[in-house]
């Protein structure tokens, strides 16, 4: 059966675009807006204060761990809440090591940094079934693949661009699961907890091909019709049928971007019984039919 998590990550093809280690001491703040890519960091030793806009403030420490998927305004500071006083301008002391607070000042925080990209052309759609922010506690793999991560970007070894693509969706894979095991908002992590779901997700990834319809997948998960129906969209955040077209049509747009086949063939995969039933179940939710949403992605 498919693992629909591991689907979920290798679709997004996360690469690595920044890592860096950053020391802190004294009273510091960075603030980010609207960060352009995904954000995560790992606390080494000591502490700071996380703050996503819109959430409370969160405590790390040593052994802390978070991912922020989404694009989010955010500020990283000191652990007691910073004054008007504070250092706001980060110093790269050498490459790939940057320092933020006074330069004299023993350091209260060290930290691994990065930043990603999803290379998918469903990034949206997939980023919104996982959670908003991610924050791990105590998990020791996470450190280490980070600073792998780290040791590798600063390397000049061949194969370099794959081993990180390999690194960090075994990085995204760990955190996600450790956070599915904690609990976790609705979404993806959420279902895929519930075995009853989990067994209508796992049907829905390893056969999209299929004629899917509520009744199927409730049966496949051993509940009613309608009590599945309520299950799911509380779980998940979406209708079983929605999930099922969202994730069709992100393997649809993997397909065109890569060429991987004609139109007819993805079609067929995908569950659809004609090319033209594609096309207008394909321009409906993307906005565009698939020739030209190819083309496009060809050309970016």
């Amino acid at each position: 059966m498919s693992d629909p998590l591991a689907d979920i990550v290798s679709l997004l093809k996360p690469a690595p675009s920044i890592s860096k280690l950053v020391t802190a001491g004294g009273q510091w703040i960075v603030e980010r807006t609207e960060m352009g890519s995904p954000f995560y960091c790992a606390v080494v030793e000591g502490g700071c204060l996380l703050t996503v806009s819109g959430r409370a403030p969160i405590g790390l420490e040593a052994g802390d761990f978070v991912l922020v998927p989404e694009i989010f305004s955010f500020t990283v500071s000191s652990p007691v809440s910073p004054g008007r006083g504070a250092i706001r301008q980060p110093l790269e002391v050498s490459p790939g090591v940057i320092r933020l607070g006074e330069a004299d000042a023993p350091s209260d925080v060290v930290m691994l940094v990065g930043h990603c990209d999803f290379a998918t052309p469903d990034r949206n759609l997939l980023v919104a079934l996982l959670p908003e922010v991610v924050h791990v506690r105590g998990e020791g793999r996470l450190i280490a693949l980070m600073k792998l991560i780290h040791d590798e970007t600063r390397a000049g070894r061949v194969a370099r661009e794959m081993v990180l693509g390999h690194l960090l969706e075994v990085l995204l894979i760990e955190a996600l699961r450790s956070t599915a095991e904690t609990g976790a908002a609705p979404g993806l992590l959420r279902g895929l907890a519930d075995p009853r779901l989990g067994a209508a997700l796992r049907r829905i990834h390893a056969h999209p091909d299929r004629p899917h319809s509520v009744a199927a997948l409730a049966k496949a998960a051993a509940m009613s019709r309608s009590t599945f129906y309520e299950h799911f969209r509380r779980e998940i955040g979406t209708a079983p049928m929605e999930y099922v077209t969202t994730w069709r049509m992100a393997l649809a747009k993997d397909m065109l971007v890569r060429r991987e086949a004609p139109i007819a063939d993805i079609a067929r995969r995908i569950g659809y019984g004609s090319a033209s039933a594609f096309s207008v179940a394909f321009a409906r939710h993307v906005g565009l039919p698939p020739g030209a949403f190819a083309a496009n992605g060809r050309q970016g």
